[in-house]
């Protein structure tokens, strides 16, 4: 993973040189597309598709993928693109087999002329694509507090020709610094920077490590029943009462490094199968899924979760983008996300969500997949850590890479909960230094006598 923040979902697009205007003539998807929101134009045609990085500061050349089916690509990283026209051959849309929701595209004459050249490799040059990239696609300037305007007044002056790289970065670190969001990180080959919410803990291997071993030792000890799942990334237990415990501390690395979706998704399926046969869904209580720490990953994954959660369709959220540069309050139009029962056992009775500070991205959009889920549904712990939206991958000219998000996960009401996070209905310390010291696990007791036991 090229740039480390919280989530393992940034949809990467890939390939290709831009197409002739025979090419683009021809019927089909080959041709010159722009995204609809997203800052970016995709050129497909000649088994590739290449992404095109585009702002009011230039264009930048993106990533590419490889033609491996009828309207499939894949990229670098294995994701799974799809892209199909609706409606005429001008209109179409692209998804990514692990990320939920579809994107626009719109048939366009050609190449815009800003990405037919390079633009400078200077250092002022990377210093405006990076503000503008933002300016055009953040959404929550006005929620953090932050004037944008502002910072690039402030900044922009200690940018000059001779300006290094580790100049460079630690300028762009300090201008994002007071945004505190997980969804944002720099990186420039191992220097990266990224921070979480004033008072959260971003999820890691220690820190997961750590609490897995107090759960079992002190929540676990008397389970009849345990088992690990998903390279350890999931953990089942049958408590004494009645009840069951699921931990998930991530919607991916189920397969091993590098594993495309298709084996992330099957590793799942073999643990849900697993769990929950129809002898344990018949006989279970109350069940508790544990995603205080959760370091994100796959949303299509929280949502194949929650197919087993419900007899009854329904929709988890509805997601739009920030598609206007000169306007953060106007967006696509809200996709909703359906949540469709599972044609395997699945439990429908009561649920105790646990979460906290360190419960991040996929980990958040999981939680909000349960917030209109038919049946008791209870939320115990902490705020999460307010984060929703994919990651989008940008490029500078130098080669620095930085990430972003410009999304928004909508409820019912169109509520979103970026910055703030999931709120809990009943609060709950969550492995503070005084829970660990006195060996509490506040939480999961609560969970315990919240739900129906035997």
């Amino acid at each position: 993973m090229r740039i480390v923040t919280a989530t393992v979902v940034a949809l990467t697009l890939t390939a290709a040189a831009a197409p002739t205007a025979a090419a683009a003539a021809r019927p089909g998807t080959d041709g010159v597309w722009r995204m609809d929101g997203y800052g970016t134009v995709v050129t497909l045609g000649g088994g590739v598709l290449q992404e095109y990085q585009t702002t009011s500061a230039g264009c930048v050349e993106g990533d590419t993928s490889r033609q491996t089916g009828p309207g499939t690509y894949t990229t670098t990283d294995g994701t799974v693109l799809t892209v199909r026209t609706v409606h005429d051959r001008d209109h179409a849309v692209l998804a990514a087999d692990s990320s939920v929701g579809h994107r626009g595209l719109r048939r366009i004459g050609a190449l815009p002329a800003d990405c037919t050249r390079a633009l400078p490799d200077d250092p002022r040059t990377d210093f405006d694509v990076f503000w503008q990239t933002f300016e055009e696609n953040y959404p929550f300037f006005a929620a953090k507090g932050v004037d944008w305007h502002t910072v690039r007044d402030r900044y922009r002056p200690q940018v000059h020709k001779d300006t290094t790289r580790q100049e460079l970065f630690d300028i762009f670190s300090r201008m994002v610094r007071p945004l505190h969001d997980a969804h944002v990180a720099i990186q420039d080959g191992d220097r990266v920077f990224y921070q979480v919410r004033p008072g959260t803990e971003l999820p890691s291997e220690e820190l997961d490590a750590k609490v897995k071993k107090f759960i079992v030792a002190r929540d676990l000890k008397d389970a009849p029943y345990r088992q690990d799942f998903a390279d350890g990334r999931i953990t089942y237990a049958d408590l004494p009462g009645g009840q069951g415990y699921l931990r998930i501390s991530g919607f991916g690395g189920y397969a091993g490094q590098d594993a495309p979706y298709s084996a992330e998704q099957a590793e799942l399926d073999r643990a849900l199968n697993t769990i929950l046969t129809p002898d344990r869904v018949r006989r279970l209580t109350g069940l508790i899924i544990d995603l205080r720490i959760n370091g994100g990953g796959s949303d299509t994954l929280g949502i194949r979760i929650a197919q087993r959660l419900t007899d009854t369709p329904y929709i988890a959220y509805s997601k739009r983008a920030r598609n206007d540069p000169a306007d953060p309050t106007r967006h696509t139009r809200p996709e909703p996300v359906p949540v469709v029962p599972a044609d395997t056992p699945r439990y429908t009775g009561p649920v105790a969500v646990l979460t906290g500070g360190s419960t991040v991205s996929a980990g958040e959009t999981f939680t909000q997949a349960l917030l209109d889920r038919p049946g008791r549904t209870v939320r115990i712990g902490q705020p999460t850590q307010g984060v929703f939206s994919d990651v989008m991958l940008r490029h500078l000219p130098d080669g620095m890479l930085f990430g972003l998000p410009n999304e928004e996960y909508l409820t019912r009401a169109g509520r979103t909960f970026d910055g703030t996070g999931i709120p809990p209905q009943l609060s709950e310390p969550v492995f503070t230094k005084e829970e660990f010291d006195q060996g509490r696990d506040s939480a999961f007791d609560r969970a315990v006598r919240t739900l129906p036991s035997a």
